[in-house]
């Protein structure tokens, strides 16, 4: 499900174009905007054109707690309207320029392009980059999905717990910088905080049957597959009775030693239903899986760039076996192991399943924040190893994928689903004022 919004609506025009049509175009825009999900509208219904009616849309607006404003140039109009309404509403504005309609006598109906133009150059030369630009018959629902991605970031609470991995100060970050850049607040909690939240038998059990149902655990003891049924209670009652919007965890050196076994199996499970958990600590990674969930992309999970054949052209996407369960390829044998940790490990294995994939890594370097997208397709391969993973092609050699990865200093995880999500992150981007790595 995607992320729900509030978006403000107004449609601007001045008399001496052919503001009648503005008001049939703008009659039918308001129907189709209607059958968007998860979004609720906030019209004004009439016409903007003098400027005490863009002062009195902006005093009606800012009442309504919006996340994102559309300005459609209806005709040409007065260039107060908007900076007007701006002054009012901080966030960030789509401008909708209308094709022109056919003549009418000689004479240009509309200029709805024109408006625009004046818009943007108003908008720019007063220092304010969040606005959008679109000149169509339909909104751009990849802005309305940008908006979205802004709302979730804005409104996170992201849990870390213990800290980052040891050694991985690479997805280390600076909380305020986060916090100036997203909106996002993190909360810190210790490792004993999760070994110590509190669930019941009957909710263990219950977890131990869906383990059971889930993986072959013919390698596993007795006593792990019950660690394992008690974390995934534990961890999934810590996440909600916090309302967290994420969780990153320390997930190693110390867990197996104290718990008994490793998250990984617990997170995949736990992955599986929607909770955004983050390896080894990165905050960074966990705010671009919040990022492809607002997007209305399922089962978010972080991976490793971990092998390249330049010769066959292929990436392994790895991790030592958190990856959601319920993306499984169907065909190989889904287990749980125990390959690392002295045995504490207690990892998911299998392949994941095929299909067009988005690449996202939302990353903080040098006091700024940057994008990474790709495109990508996950493509068939036997189970050849541990962990979760799978064999993933690009449009381009991916000798150069792993160029902008290493050349660019980005942190080794990055969010990955399946489906294409890379444009309304691409606008995002834009809104931000982040840099784009593609």
């Amino acid at each position: 499900m995607k992320q729900h919004v509030h978006l403000g609506v107004v449609c601007l025009a001045r008399k001496t174009y052919d503001y009648l049509a503005a008001e049939e175009i703008y009659q039918k825009i308001k129907k189709d905007l209607r059958s968007i999900e998860a979004v609720e509208w906030f019209f004004i219904e009439d016409l903007v054109i003098t400027q005490e009616e863009g002062i009195a849309a902006a005093s009606e607006l800012a009442t309504k707690r919006l996340d994102g404003l559309i300005c459609i140039s209806g005709t040409f109009h007065l260039g107060h309207l908007v900076l007007q309404l701006k002054r009012e509403l901080a966030v960030p504005i789509l401008l909708w320029g209308m094709p022109e309609l056919p003549y009418d006598g000689g004479k240009i109906r509309l200029n709805s392009v024109c408006g625009v133009n004046l818009n943007a150059s108003n908008l720019y030369k007063s220092g304010i980059d969040d606005y959008s630009v679109i000149i169509q018959d339909q909104v751009d629902e990849d802005w309305i999905d940008a908006i979205r991605v802004i709302k979730a970031m804005k409104g996170a609470k992201i849990g870390i717990i213990g800290y980052r991995a040891d050694g991985f100060f690479n997805v280390g970050v600076q909380d305020n910088l986060l916090y100036g850049q997203t909106g996002a607040l993190v909360d810190h909690f210790e490792l004993s905080d999760l070994y110590d939240t509190e669930v019941s038998a009957e909710e263990v059990e219950r977890r131990k049957g869906q383990i059971l149902a889930t993986f072959d655990v013919s390698t596993l003891t007795e006593y792990q597959v019950e660690r394992v049924s008690t974390l995934s209670a534990k961890m999934h009652a810590f996440y909600t009775e916090l309302g967290l919007s994420a969780l990153a965890i320390r997930c190693w050196p110390e867990f197996a030693r104290d718990f008994g076994v490793s998250p990984c199996a617990a997170m995949s499970l736990l992955q599986s239903e929607g909770l955004i958990l983050a390896c080894e600590g990165d905050i960074d990674g966990a705010l671009s899986m919040i990022a492809h969930k607002a997007l209305g992309a399922k089962t978010p999970f972080l991976f490793d760039f971990s092998q390249v054949d330049f010769e066959e052209d292929f990436a392994l996407f790895w991790h030592c076996g958190v990856a959601p369960c319920n993306l499984w390829d169907g065909a190989c044998t889904r287990s749980l192991d125990t390959y690392f940790a002295g045995g504490k490990g207690v990892t998911a294995d299998f392949v994941l399943k095929s299909g067009e994939l988005s690449v996202l890594r939302i990353d903080s370097a040098r006091g700024a924040y940057r994008v990474f997208l790709q495109e990508a397709k996950a493509i068939p391969m036997e189970k050849l190893l541990k962990g979760t993973y799978m064999k993933v092609v690009f449009d381009r050699p991916v000798r150069e994928v792993l160029s902008l990865v290493l050349d660019n200093g980005l942190a080794h995880h990055s969010s990955v689903v399946y489906g294409n999500y890379i444009k309304a992150m691409e606008i995002v981007a834009k809104i931000k004022g982040w840099r784009v790595i593609q």
